[in-house]
């Protein structure tokens, strides 16, 4: 029996979105992956780090995935619920997450690590990375991108300006990580289709990756809601297109 408009929200508005998780939409969502397997590649340079520091780790489950871990490795956090997880999931693994508030400066000494990752951080802090990394250390990352999503913000919050659409252009990444003293060895970025299967995915989504539609609740956009609902069960799906992109640079040195 097809569920109820009410039902899915209800459902989808109540479950926990802590960590960075998202199996929750199993079957009701899907996003296609970049092809440059991001914790795969993660996984080969812990191998060869002999100190690692992973910024914004979330709940720690890329981390976790990852592999090895080298003889220091340290993660940092701003978001309570997601330090609480990621503790308990990468403390038996040999890792201390520390809780930070995403703002400079790291809690780090100069020169600390050989590796520095991050996986989607919110803001990047290209300094600071400089100034923890080791000469001769990598930064590796995998960002999110321009325009994001975008048919899913634009369709709550209309259209967006074109400053908007271009912020996190991986062009901007190069130019800033260049400005910190780093040199850029790859850039790579994709296009990647995202489908959501129903209203319940769509809620769940934007209540995770709170960025997306800022101040969204189900309450305030719920005539929009019944909308978008309408228009999945007519169509199959709600189509939108992200971007991402790999960047790595290396602080000059030994």
């Amino acid at each position: 029996m097809e569920r109820s408009f009410e039902e899915l929200v209800a459902e989808a508005d109540a479950v926990s979105v802590a960590g960075w998780d998202f199996s929750w939409l199993e079957g009701r969502a899907t996003e296609q992956r970049p092809s440059w397997g991001y914790q795969r590649r993660l996984g080969e340079r812990l191998a060869r780090a002999s100190a690692a520091l992973d910024i914004q780790t979330g709940g720690g489950e890329v981390l976790a995935g990852a592999g090895a871990f080298p003889r220091v490795m340290a993660a940092t956090e701003s978001w309570p619920p997601n330090v609480a997880r990621a503790t308990a999931l990468l403390h038996p693994l040999g890792a201390v997450v520390v809780a930070d508030e995403d703002e400079p400066p790291l809690p780090f000494g100069d020169a600390a690590f050989d590796l520095v990752t991050s996986r989607h951080p919110v803001t990047v802090w290209w300094d600071e990375i400089a100034r923890v990394l080791r000469p001769g250390g990598t930064y590796f990352s995998q960002q999110v991108g321009p325009s994001s999503v975008f048919e899913l913000v634009e369709y709550f919050l209309g259209p967006q300006p074109e400053e908007v659409r271009r912020a996190r252009h991986p062009d901007r990444a190069r130019r800033d990580a260049e400005a910190a003293g780093l040199d850029v060895v790859e850039v790579r970025e994709e296009s990647l289709r995202t489908e959501f299967f129903d209203i319940g995915a769509v809620v769940y989504f934007l209540r995770k990756v709170v960025w997306m539609v800022p101040g969204f609740t189900v309450d305030r956009y719920r005539d929009r809601l019944r909308e978008l609902d309408a228009l999945i069960r007519r169509e199959g799906a709600f189509v939108a297109y992200t971007t991402r992109f790999l960047i790595e640079a290396r602080k000059p040195g030994a």
